[in-house]
This record gives C-alpha cells, structure tokens and sequence, in this order.
C-alpha cells in the first residue's frame, strides 16, 4: 500500500452512515446500497467495453469484449432490478440505469477510466474481473438468497473474463517491445485505483456484518498473488504502489462518468416513457 495518504476523486454527494438491519417489510438501505455498487460496477464496465465494438484490433477480439459487455451489463440488470425492488420507491432498474444523475453512482472508479489503448483496456479487465471472480466465489455464501443465486451464476461468467484479460496481459507482455511497453504503461495507469476495491466503509461494513456481503479485505492477499502470477508469466513487473484514489463508492467521480452517461442516458431521457 502506498504511504502517501489517499484522496478522494472530485467531490460529490457523501455516503450514508452505518445501517442496522432493518424491522420486517422496512426498507433496507445497506442492502440497496451494496446492490447498486455491484450493479453500477457492471454497467458503467459493460459500456466502456461496448465502445470497442467494431474497434478492436481483430475479429475475435470485437466479439469477445462485445459478449463481455453484454454479460455485465445482464448482471447490472439484475442488481439494479433488485436495487429498486429492494428501495421500494417505485424505481426500477431502467429508472435507475438511465435516470440518477452522476453523483448518484456508486461505482468504483477502475471501470470509468477511459478504454485507452488495447492494452490499457486489457490491464483494466484484468483488475477488475481478478477482484470480481474473487468477490463473487466468495458471495455464494452469502446470507441473501438473491445475492448467492445470483454469485453462483456470475461467477462462471467471469470466469472467462478474467481468463480472457490473463492470456491478453501475459500475450502483450511477453511480445514485442512495444507490446511490452504499452501493457506496462497500461498496468502504471490503472493500478492507483486498487486499493478502492479493498476500502470499507460504514455502509459496507454493515452489509458485511449481516453476512449479506463478503469482506474484500480477506482476499486482497489473494487477488495481490493472482496479479503477481499472471504478470510474471507475462514478464512484466507490478508497478510501485501510487497514492490511492478513492471516492467512487461515495459518488465522488472523475469527470469522465459524466461522459459515459452523456452518451449512455441520451435516448432514455430524451423519451422518457419508453420502455428500454
């Protein structure tokens, strides 16, 4: 871990204090909250993924980032329609995709950064689906039926995005010089933004309390160790820790979220009695 202290990416809206479990037929906030983090994860991911389309570098790689970013935005559609079930403020997921403003969003900011080259874009996935393979074995074992059933559907899916994003890494490091170069710089760019998907807050620690979610700090030996394999494979070091980024759980966003969902919510705003 860095020594320099975090910062917070521009500010926003603040998180919420430590839920309790709530009384029968309440609203759950700590249970919408960790929903929405795991649902904006996926969607804000699937859509930087879908710019590639028609753009990769060659034909099977167009479609395998397409049908990764169709398999994340399914899972945001999921957590989201579960998110407003769980709010119970007549919001479903569409409402929520397409109609929050940017402060709004609880993603972390890993997967808001800009696709970049191929190889930053790789060196993202692989961030990213190393972590979330991990979290979601661990899920199905959570006390939220939907979040198990859904952990154990997931996680084979992920699976294959973090495999994808290894044999990229290690086929881009261990190749030319300027291959090497660019998965280097691409790994440089994006490792600030670790250490958010380890942070706890009180929000989060009380879903970990209810068993509803797993404590990422348990496994971040183990996603550390999976990172350090696949790029010694690759022939690449782990760059020097950085000072960390944090912020994007508590709706503190880089500027370029508010791109994103320019483009994203354009129709559903524009025609917002449709159905999408």
């Amino acid at each position: 871990m860095a020594s320099l202290p975090p910062i917070d990416a521009p500010s926003g809206a603040t998180g919420a204090g430590a839920f309790g479990a709530p009384a029968a037929g309440e609203p759950d906030p700590a249970r919408f909250d960790y929903l929405v983090r795991l649902g904006d994860d996926s969607l804000i991911l699937g859509q930087r993924l879908s710019e590639w389309c028609g753009h990769a570098p060659a034909l099977e790689v167009d479609l395998g980032l397409a049908n990764i970013a169709l398999d994340l935005v399914g899972q945001a559609m999921l957590l989201l329609g579960e998110a407003g079930r769980c709010e119970g403020a007549g919001r479903d997921g569409d409402r929520l995709a397409f109609h929050r403003d940017v402060l709004d969003f609880k993603n972390c900011l890993l997967v808001e950064q800009p696709n970049g080259d191929f190889a930053r874009t790789m060196a993202r996935q692989l961030l990213f689906s190393t972590w979330q393979h991990l979290l979601l074995q661990r899920m199905t074992a959570s006390s939220d039926r939907f979040l198990a059933e859904y952990a154990a559907k997931a996680v084979k899916e992920v699976a294959y995005h973090r495999e994808l994003a290894s044999e990229w890494t290690i086929r881009l490091g261990d190749g030319t010089e300027e291959s090497a170069r660019r998965m280097a710089d691409g790994l440089d760019w994006c490792w600030r933004f670790i250490p958010e998907l380890f942070e706890v807050d009180e929000t989060l620690e009380a879903a970990i309390a209810r068993g509803i979610a797993p404590d990422p700090r348990l496994f971040e030996d183990e996603y550390r160790s999976a990172l350090a394999a696949v790029l010694s494979e690759a022939k690449l070091e782990s760059p020097a820790d950085q000072r960390p980024i944090l912020g994007g759980r508590r709706g503190h966003h880089s500027e370029h979220l508010g791109h994103i969902l320019a483009v994203m919510q354009f129709l559903p705003r524009t025609y917002p009695d449709a159905s999408w």
